[in-house]
């Protein structure tokens, strides 16, 4: 039996100002206008012919609710969300999956499938036929790892060294990792035909994988280890402890196992493999018109060829441009060459510096019951559009420094104001002073929207006190 392991705690700063610390990559709609990354890293393996149990995911404490709202918009159930508490690279990351795995079946042979949460894959049939040829070196006792057939002398990725072939195609015994080669390396890689890039996607059984970890990488396996038994359930989510587990070393698995293990093997993927870690990547995998633009959006493009055109939230028209990247959001504008998309992250990095608010959030912030948009602040005020879901419950709460006036647009709101509960309806509106506690609830089936009004001295979201949480956010 195969359990699914889903890492989910990258940043994707380089697809910033869609991507960004707070919503990344991996939840976004990059590819598929039905699915995000995340989803169709999932789907890729329904209809698939051998029995594959409920997935583990392991992402940050900041993206959990994200995780589990999307997993039931596809009707995933029972999937285990493991919460790092700080971030370790990947090996500790697949020794707390594989510690979750061994809990929920004991004394049975799992092979686990270390897949990204961001990857794309165009091919699915090819994917899941190459996941067969792994499952069959994962029961022999190896750790395989997927290879890619390299299109071009990428300096961005890893490379791994092929070594003697085995009797099935497109297996190979597994010679050595090399890291991120400079440009003329990398053009004698692909030259020699013996390298491909390394996908970070891995197959293994459960025990083997913590018998390697327990012999090359003591440390890693004691301290995840203590951290997993001091564990902790919060909701649908797996909290390990923060005092063991930051005290585990910070490895991938790269170096951790597979450049100790005599166990590795590579299996070559040809799938159409990218991990859209750029700009570029993004416009090599999307559907093209017949300018060759990649287009989302409310786009009007006339004479140009070759771009990467993403409207969110107005029309964007472009007039005789070739090979750029534009992309609008409803607080941010980039404008590059399309060739330069590896260089965003020094655009991420100045955001960073500056503490702009832009480098790690969007104007419209996902909460576990919703979500919100400031659509106008000044000096002592702010307007914001706020959706909360059916049957969703804010925190009971109070604010030192701000008042709210709420006016309910579409749905009807519960109102906890102090001792009082009463409802308002469309068209209605309630006002909650300053220090007042309160709550809002939608009892509803539809969504609830409301316009809230802040007025204040002081209007940062830190000005909460929340008394009591559905989610556990107190």
């Amino acid at each position: 039996m195969i359990v699914p392991v889903i890492l989910a705690g990258g940043s994707g700063t380089r697809l910033w100002p869609l991507s960004r610390q707070s919503y990344p990559k991996q939840f976004l709609h990059l590819v598929d206008p039905k699915y995000t990354m995340l989803q169709l890293t999932l789907k890729r393996l329904d209809n698939f012919p051998k029995s594959v149990l409920p997935p583990i995911i392991v992402c940050n404490e900041t993206h959990r609710f994200i995780v589990a709202e999307q997993l039931r918009q596809i009707d995933i159930e029972n999937a285990s969300i493991i919460l790092e508490p700080c971030a370790k690279n990947t090996a500790p990351a697949i020794t707390l999956a594989a510690l979750q795995a061994q809990e929920l079946h004991p004394n049975q042979q799992i092979s686990l499938l270390v897949l990204s949460a961001d990857h794309y894959i165009a091919d699915v049939f090819a994917f899941q036929k190459a996941i067969l040829l792994a499952e069959q070196q994962a029961i022999r006792e190896k750790i395989v790892v997927f290879g890619i057939a390299p299109t071009e002398p990428h300096t961005g990725y890893g490379y791994i060294r092929l070594d003697q072939p085995v009797e099935e195609e497109s297996v190979y015994q597994l010679d050595k990792f090399v890291e991120k080669p400079d440009l003329l390396t990398a053009h004698q890689y692909v030259s020699s035909k013996n390298y491909l890039w390394n996908s970070g996607m891995f197959m293994f059984r459960t025990s083997l994988f913590l018998q390697e970890l327990q012999q090359f990488q003591k440390d890693i396996y004691e301290n995840c280890l203590k951290a997993w038994k001091n564990k902790t359930v919060d909701l649908d989510f797996i909290r390990v402890s923060l005092q063991d587990f930051e005290k585990c070393p910070e490895n991938s698995i790269d170096y951790a196992i597979m450049e100790n293990t005599a166990k590795g093997m590579i299996v070559c993927l040809d799938a159409g493999w990218n991990d859209l870690g750029s700009w570029l990547s993004l416009w090599q995998s999307n559907t093209k018109d017949q300018n060759q633009n990649v287009i989302f959006g409310d786009v009007i493009a006339e004479q140009s060829q070759g771009n990467y055109i993403h409207s969110s939230s107005r029309l964007v028209t472009v007039l005789g441009i070739e090979n750029l990247i534009i992309v609008e959001t409803k607080d941010a504008v980039l404008i590059a060459n399309k060739e330069k998309s590896q260089e965003i992250k020094k655009i991420v990095q100045q955001l960073k510096n500056e503490q702009r608010v832009e480098f790690s959030q969007h104007r419209e912030i996902i909460r576990p019951w919703g979500k919100y948009d400031c659509i106008d602040i000044g000096e002592r005020y702010q307007v914001k559009r706020i959706t909360v879901n059916a049957k969703a419950k804010l925190s009971l709460q109070l604010h030192h420094h701000r008042a709210e006036h709420w006016v309910v647009v579409k749905g009807t709101a519960k109102v906890t104001h102090g001792e009082k509960q009463y409802y308002v309806t469309e068209n209605e509106s309630t006002f909650i002073p300053v220090g007042a506690v309160h709550s809002l609830q939608n009892p509803g089936s539809i969504p609830l929207e409301l316009i809230e009004i802040q007025s204040g001295s002081y209007l940062g979201e830190d000005d909460i006190v929340r008394l009591k949480d559905d989610y556990g956010r107190i």
